[in-house]
């Protein structure tokens, strides 16, 4: 990524993040997207743990297609392991990525899967 779009994207970022945090009610649901998967987290802020997580390049996800349809099923995965834990209501954090495209993606199959945000 060049620097200016790293630059912008930290700042809305650090924005974000003023106004946003995951509490032991309602963690935060945080989305990081790389050329080649997408991640996403479950955290509470409060005591600065990752209750549940999941990647599109992780042994035990199995999907096929474009980097959307991934990202559909990362999100429905992360869901899937939320909802075990007793967790189902959420706080997204789009990590300061624009919400369209894989971002979008992953938050429609979390919401699919029965997650609340």
């Amino acid at each position: 990524m060049s620097g200016i779009k790293l630059s912008r994207r930290e700042r809305i970022k650090k924005g974000i993040r003023k106004r946003l945090s995951g509490s032991t009610d309602r963690p935060r649901l945080s989305v990081y997207r790389s050329n080649k998967g997408i991640y996403a987290q479950v955290i509470d802020d409060t005591t600065g743990k990752t209750l549940v997580s999941a990647s599109s390049l992780s042994k035990d996800f199995s999907a096929n297609g474009n980097k959307v349809e991934q990202s559909k099923a990362v999100g429905k995965l992360v869901a899937e392991k939320a909802i075990a834990a007793g967790i189902s209501l959420v706080v997204f954090d789009r990590n300061g990525y624009l919400y369209h495209g894989r971002v979008k993606s992953l938050a429609e199959g979390a919401r699919e899967a029965g997650l609340n945000f």
